[in-house]
């Protein structure tokens, strides 16, 4: 039977596969001990994720390894080299607002709701469906064909790191996390804070006893929180009004929010906005921007705060292209590019951002810190460094690129979609030979680290059947001409 139609008949036993998996929530956490798991490095959720998968495979009759917990694979066919597909177990946090539990997989109309859905378990199912039905059709691949599942892909990729110092690195193949048609280039990406020391308050006046907003850096910002305190009642009467001015005349998105409220003897303000994936900021709305928007219209008895906040408001504020900041830098490839202030932090001692930027594949990461460092100097604000993964970038030309291009283009009749250049980090990054496809077919909508994150089930079963015939096609002889 030909593969494509196994793919139609699992239909059913796709939707509860992943239904078992979006019902664990893998979110990575600190490393835990099992008496009968061993160590668990990115925690229970993270491995039991893991521990499912590799139990569905080896009942299915794939080859399995797990690699001391880091990671693993999922094996079948033959041959001297190895075509990879990388996908991630892990999950962001779910955030708040879902009109649907996030850890169920309910499905409505089609649709999939759930944490990881679409990033990365959705695609992950769909790849491994792909190969099942290719295994059970009987194809016999010309090379080692391994769905390599990585378990901190949100985070640090240490799990990818220790998978490939112990196995052999694949010499081909693709992610799927990202979008169709292919994905030949992605944005460098740098995550780091800006922080500010600061001095004593003045007696009296209005403090910030604490600012707290925003779930991780690669996520905009759906909530943030304030606590003030002042000795003068006067002062919250104040707040309260200017905050119903404020909801007035700046509050139109229904997603988004500002409330105040007392607690004890402060006054608690808390803003609400739209998480969207840190990699396309512009799709959501930023909670610590409206929060601090809403602050640079009070003032506080401490001036480096004052300053703090004026600094935000006029070098970062609502943007996304890092202008104000002095980095919106853009180029032919991969256009502008896109900063994401993921969280922010504040007590009576220092104040931080955590911000995520990824730049275009033609610029290196010291211009970009080069030009952010000019701009905070005069606040007397410091760059800590955390993350860094350089951009990647491989011409349409390549033999890799044109063969996923031909699949995606032959089964959707799709033939005005182009190789794009993505600000998304995925595994394309972790070795030689390996770019981003699929699973999001242009024109659908962003959903990946949002609150109601879904897929669309049929569409997903043709990412399917598009994978499928990919590992077909570069599999069925010894390409000698790929990497």
């Amino acid at each position: 039977m030909d593969y494509l139609e196994f793919i139609k008949q699992y239909k059913d036993e796709f939707i509860e596969t992943l239904q078992s998996l979006i019902s664990i929530r893998s979110v990575a956490e600190k490393p835990q001990d099992s008496e009968k798991e061993g160590l668990m490095p990115f925690g229970k959720g993270v491995h039991d994720a893991f521990k499912y998968m590799l139990g569905k495979a080896a009942a299915d009759g794939f080859l399995i390894k797990n690699v001391d917990n880091y990671g693993g694979h999922i094996q079948f066919g033959e041959g001297e080299k190895i075509m990879g597909v990388l996908g991630h177990l892990d999950v962001v946090p779910e955030g708040e607002g879902w009109a649907f539990p996030p850890y169920e997989g309910v499905v409505i109309e089609g649709k999939m709701y759930g944490r990881g859905t679409a990033d990365d378990k959705g695609p992950i199912v769909a790849a491994y469906y792909a190969m099942k039905a290719l295994k059970d059709s009987g194809f016999k691949p010309a090379a080692r064909v391994r769905l390599i599942l990585g378990l901190d892909e949100e985070t640090n990729w240490h799990g990818m790191r220790y998978y490939l110092d112990k196995e052999e690195a694949p010499d081909f193949g693709f992610t799927p996390d990202a979008e169709f048609p292919a994905i030949n280039g992605e944005k460098g990406i740098i995550t780091f804070q800006l922080a500010k020391k600061l001095g004593k308050s003045e007696p009296g006046g209005l403090e910030i006893r604490s600012l707290d907003g925003g779930n991780a850096s690669n996520m905009v910002a759906d909530w943030a929180r304030a606590v003030l305190r002042s000795d003068e009642s006067k002062i919250y009467d104040s707040i309260r009004d200017a905050a119903t001015k404020y909801r007035e005349e700046n509050i139109n998105e229904s997603a988004a929010a500002l409330k105040v409220k007392g607690i004890g003897k402060s006054l608690e303000i808390t803003t609400k906005g739209l998480s969207a994936h840190g990699a396309t900021p512009e799709k959501g709305i930023n909670a610590i921007a409206i929060m601090m928007d809403f602050l640079g219209r009070l003032n506080f008895a401490n001036d480096d705060i004052n300053e703090f906040i004026d600094f935000y408001n006029k070098h970062i504020g609502f943007e996304t292209t890092g202008k104000s900041l002095g980095c919106g830098f853009s180029d032919k490839p991969s256009a502008n590019l896109s900063l994401n202030v993921g969280k922010i932090s504040a007590d009576k001692d220092a104040s931080s951002l955590t911000l995520n930027v990824r730049y275009p594949v033609t610029f290196e990461s010291e211009k970009v810190y080069d030009a952010i460092a000019e701009t905070t100097a005069p606040y007397d604000i410091g760059i800590v460094k955390e993350k860094y993964q350089a951009p990647i970038y491989i011409p349409e030309d390549d033999v890799l690129i044109k063969t996923l291009q031909e699949v995606y283009c032959d089964r959707t009749g799709d033939t005005s979609s182009n190789p794009i250049v993505i600000g998304g980090g995925t595994y394309a990054r972790a070795c030689k030979g390996i770019v981003a496809y699929g699973a999001i077919f242009p024109g659908e909508p962003e959903v990946a680290h949002q609150t109601n994150e879904y897929i669309e089930i049929d569409k997903m079963l043709e990412a399917a059947a598009i994978y499928a015939e990919a590992i077909y096609r570069l599999t069925k002889d010894d390409h000698e001409n790929i990497m």
